[in-house]
């Protein structure tokens, strides 16, 4: 094992924080851990605004769904795909195809991951913000995001004031297949939702326990984020 692989392995989402700031020497390497990920064909099509603003800190908590910690954590990042910054160098630039949407949204989550990563490996916490699709409008009123910048989840950064149990994740052989794709095996499924069921009665204390299975039957049997198409087609992409 290496000290890599132990930061990953022990990832927690961390929604309570110390007051302690985050130093600019510190904010920086996280940075430039971000900026090293990999980028599709390297477009580099993402953006990262960082809130400083108390105001709009509070304004984004309350977009996000009242999430206090987006207003209290030391550092809120709000990650964008952005194919602004093309549109301003290539004049004729050809954008709006579903493929770069796809683009954008992996290479923003690669960069996302590295920052929290390094920010896990330097004894800091972190949780993301999707809830940030529930107004995406006014989220980008906010941030004065112009045409073709598209703002995917926040991220929240501090030092933790909190220590959850890990959440167990799906075993790798509901994951990984080899040379096909393989049924789903209900007899692994079903041991894993005891685990899920069992870690959300402790974390709890037996007010819920749900299964990984119920979760994903409340969240998929209904429409989620239904104005997102028409968002993204306002903000240029996936037209085609």
């Amino acid at each position: 094992m290496t000290s890599t692989i132990d930061t990953l392995l022990s990832h927690r989402s961390i929604r309570r924080f110390s007051t302690q700031s985050i130093s600019s020497d510190d904010l920086n390497t996280i940075l430039q851990c971000g900026r090293a990920a990999s980028s599709s064909s390297f477009i580099q099509c993402v953006s990262v605004i960082r809130i400083t603003c108390s105001e709009k800190r509070a304004t984004l908590a309350h977009l996000a769904g009242d999430q206090p910690y987006v207003a209290t954590c030391a550092e809120f990042l709000v990650f964008c795909a952005d194919f602004h910054r093309h549109d301003q160098i290539v004049d004729d630039a050809q954008l709006g195809f579903a493929e770069q949407t796809l683009i954008g949204a992996v290479d923003t989550a690669l960069v996302a991951q590295n920052c929290l990563v390094a920010a896990e490996s330097m004894g800091l916490g972190g949780v993301y913000i999707g809830g940030l699709r529930n107004n995406p409008q006014p989220v980008s009123d906010l941030l004065a995001l112009p045409q073709h910048v598209l703002p995917l989840f926040g991220l929240c950064l501090g030092y933790p004031a909190q220590s959850p149990e890990v959440k167990p994740r799906l075993p790798l052989s509901l994951m990984v297949h080899t040379d096909s794709y393989q049924p789903l095996d209900r007899a692994v499924l079903a041991d894993y939702d005891q685990q899920v069921s069992a870690y959300y009665a402790q974390r709890t204390k037996g007010k819920m326990s749900a299964t990984w299975s119920a979760q994903i039957k409340e969240k998929l049997t209904k429409e989620s984020r239904p104005f997102m198409q028409d968002f993204l087609n306002k903000k240029g992409f996936s037209q085609r």
